[in-house]
């Protein structure tokens, strides 16, 4: 599985692509909603704490969940009353889904392998052939630490341009519409 480093990155993305303006790009409520959905799927892992089981990479880890999120969150912002909560709510569950395809994509060396992306239509696992990403350690060895390092290194080198480029193509809309 990617880092936290590379889920937050995609979250920070996801925000940067969904503003339509400045006010909501430095909107610390709106990046904080973001980057928790894109790191939320991994919460699993505080199932075991009840049942001792791996709960990891199954039903939190698919789109059914991302359309859950959505959902939800659509529901929060308008009881909230939050501007635009439909378009925030898909924003969240797009900011989920961020985490799926970086876990697709990843070294997986922890079972199960893959992981139910298509959950509930499938349970299924499901794993890229050729991983962009390397797998993260879960150990405080040197040797683990050296190579989760590494990973963040690479996350960091494959994710910054896209952010990057979230945010030249917001400038520009943002410049261009007038404010």
């Amino acid at each position: 599985m990617p880092s936290p480093l590379a889920h937050t990155l995609a979250g920070l993305t996801v925000h940067v692509a969904a503003a339509r303006d400045e006010e909501e790009l430095f909107d610390l409520r709106r990046l904080g909603v973001f980057v928790f959905a894109a790191n939320a799927p991994d919460l699993d892992f505080l199932l075991n704490l009840f049942d001792g089981r791996n709960h990891h990479q199954q039903e939190t880890h698919s789109v059914g969940f991302a359309a859950l999120c959505a959902l939800a969150s659509a529901a929060l912002f308008r009881l909230w009353r939050w501007p635009r909560p439909f378009a925030l709510g898909v924003s969240a569950g797009a900011a989920w889904l961020t985490h799926i395809v970086l876990d697709f994509l990843n070294h997986d060396t922890n079972p199960p392998i893959g992981l139910m992306a298509l959950w509930p239509f499938s349970h299924e696992y499901y794993k890229f052939p050729w991983p962009v990403f390397l797998d993260v350690g879960r150990t405080f060895t040197w040797r683990t630490v050296r190579h989760d390092l590494l990973a963040g290194a690479w996350e960091a080198l494959v994710l910054l341009p896209v952010l990057w480029l979230a945010w030249r193509l917001g400038r520009r809309r943002f410049l261009g519409s007038g404010r």
